[in-house]
């Protein structure tokens, strides 16, 4: 399992992951593999990621908006984060390189970029908007989705 070494996870997880990997071709196999690391994980920070992505290339964004929503309610109660913008904005912007804020904004871009997928245009602007504040180095999609969500139509494309 050395291509998943830097997953906190146990072995039978790591291999129900390389199982789905392994069988992409085959989404309803490699769903039940996801869904058996899922349940044998638990809240596990990492195989949450990896289950949201899946499902977002998987094109199932119900799940991963699912899935990204817990990974942004598991920070938030480990990192003690407050839950209004105007007061977590700061701490985000202060904390941005720490592995949990930065997985944080990570979910939460990601949250932005499945919504304007399911047509919550206004929602995915917010989201992405308070994102791309933050992000300055445009780590994450955030920057990308809110320009392409507020481009003015009349625009020229030279």
């Amino acid at each position: 399992m050395n291509q998943l070494s830097w997953y906190d996870a146990s072995e039978e997880v790591k291999e129900l992951l390389m199982l789905a990997t392994d069988n992409w071709e085959n989404s309803s196999i490699s769903e039940q593999y996801i869904n058996q690391a899922l349940e044998k994980a638990g809240d596990n920070i990492d195989v949450l990621v990896g289950a949201y992505r899946f499902f977002f290339y998987k094109n199932k964004p119900e799940l991963a908006l699912k899935i990204a929503k817990k990974v942004l309610n598991i920070i938030e109660k480990t990192e003690n984060l407050p839950l209004e913008w105007k007061e977590l904005q700061p701490i985000l912007l202060k904390r941005q390189q720490e592995p949990n804020i930065r997985l944080y904004l990570n979910a939460y871009a990601s949250q932005g970029y499945i919504l304007a997928k399911m047509g919550e245009i206004e929602t995915a602007k917010l989201i992405t908007e308070r994102v791309q504040e933050i992000d300055e180095h445009r780590e994450s999609c955030a920057t990308t989705v809110f320009e392409v969500l507020t481009k003015d139509s009349d625009e020229d494309d030279d």
